[in-house]
């Protein structure tokens, strides 16, 4: 009866279950997964953000198909601030970067085509992928003391049905930005066999360093058709206004024709909220204070872990340049599953490395957004069960 694009066992697994039986009873978590800052504890300009919400424009229902301009332009500003110039006929706003990521599979491919994608990386890629009827091909990221993609291995992946290749610019979770000669690599790679290079910059304004080598974006003067992903839900930390955006880059020959087909599809939804798109210039100025306030939170909490697991801690923390997150080597006298069900037994939710694809155990995940008093203690119990 049911498509074969959903999944025919939606049971939840181990975790999910211990944690449901652990909090119907009442018992105590501490909560290293938090991913939802506006459930982290952090201060939120409520009165100007429920005020930029009450324009009066938002009563009057004018669809754009790529987006009210004076929301483009807006986004175009929030680049411009980081010296990227991309020009508001270039962008197109979503609901979120999900919907991009849908619309893009649309637009890129037919059903059985393939998209190369990061592992490990963003869970939910194989599933948005599936639910367009498009498979997925994943190419290895290597840790040597810092991340970087295994370019003959990506290269040797692409096949005749390949319609793109994707990345995560800071990577999700591992926090690795990509490189300059990575980018230069993968633009050269793509053009010559007429791929796309969609790269997702949601988490790309939380770098804990500066590095010279770093390409903080992939939008710019590029030889390949390009989609630059992000949206308010990390730039503003604002998930719930459910407004993202797609910046399409490279040659005008391959641009223009993307862009318009890219529009056409959106134009069958118009899924992007009037009143947000609205509310999205004051929301972008909102935003500077909220990442600083985000950005101070996950840097702190970074270095926190990092000096906790450090010297002859059988733990590892591994090198991070940015984003929310931390990956914690653990020993390997338990499994990933057996180490969150332990940790979870005492009091302690953490995610495992399987729901990121890593290659290899033992990996724990943990949220840079929680409350600091959470995440130290969280830590500590971490470190006892060694």
């Amino acid at each position: 009866m049911f498509s074969s694009r959903v999944p025919n066992d939606l049971r939840p697994n181990p975790l999910t279950r211990l944690l449901a039986a652990r909090r119907a009873a009442g018992l105590e978590v501490l909560d290293l997964t938090e991913s939802n800052p506006t459930r982290a504890g952090l201060a939120y300009p409520a009165e100007e953000i429920l005020a930029a919400l009450s324009n009066a424009e938002s009563l009057t229902y004018d669809p754009q198909p790529a987006g009210l301009l004076a929301a483009r332009e807006a986004v175009a500003e929030y680049y411009a601030a980081r010296a990227i110039p991309i020009a508001p006929s270039n962008l197109l706003l979503t609901a979120s970067t999900s919907e991009g990521y849908a619309l893009l599979f649309k637009l890129l491919c037919d059903p059985g085509d393939e998209i190369l994608t990061p592992r490990p990386s963003y869970p939910l890629f194989e599933h948005l992928a599936a639910l367009e009827g498009v498979r997925v091909t994943q190419y290895p990221l290597r840790y040597d003391g810092a991340w970087r993609i295994e370019l003959e291995a990506l290269a040797s992946a692409v096949t005749p049905r390949t319609r793109a290749i994707a990345l995560v610019n800071p990577n999700n979770p591992t926090g690795s930005f990509l490189k300059r000669e990575e980018l230069a690599s993968l633009d050269r790679l793509c053009a010559a066999h007429s791929l796309a290079l969609i790269s997702d910059e949601v988490f790309s304004d939380y770098a804990f360093f500066p590095d010279p080598e770093r390409a903080e974006t992939a939008a710019g003067s590029r030889e390949s058709l390009t989609f630059v992903l992000s949206g308010l839900s990390k730039v503003a930390g604002l998930p719930q206004m459910k407004l993202g955006w797609i910046a399409v880059q490279g040659p005008a020959a391959r641009r223009e024709p993307a862009f318009d087909r890219l529009e056409w599809i959106a134009d069958a939804y118009l899924s992007a909220s009037a009143p947000v798109q609205c509310a999205a210039p004051d929301l972008l100025r909102l935003g500077i204070k909220i990442r600083a306030s985000i950005a101070e939170r996950t840097t702190r909490n970074a270095r926190a872990a990092r000096q906790l697991f450090s010297g002859d801690s059988p733990f590892r923390v591994l090198h991070c340049e940015g984003g929310w997150y931390s990956v914690i080597e653990a020993p390997r006298i338990r499994s990933e599953e057996e180490w969150t069900l332990e940790l979870l037994n005492h009091g302690v939710l953490v995610q495992p490395g399987y729901f990121f694809d890593f290659e290899r155990e033992a990996y724990l995940v943990v949220s840079g957004l929680v409350k600091p008093e959470i995440f130290d203690e969280g830590l500590a119990r971490i470190a006892r069960l060694a």
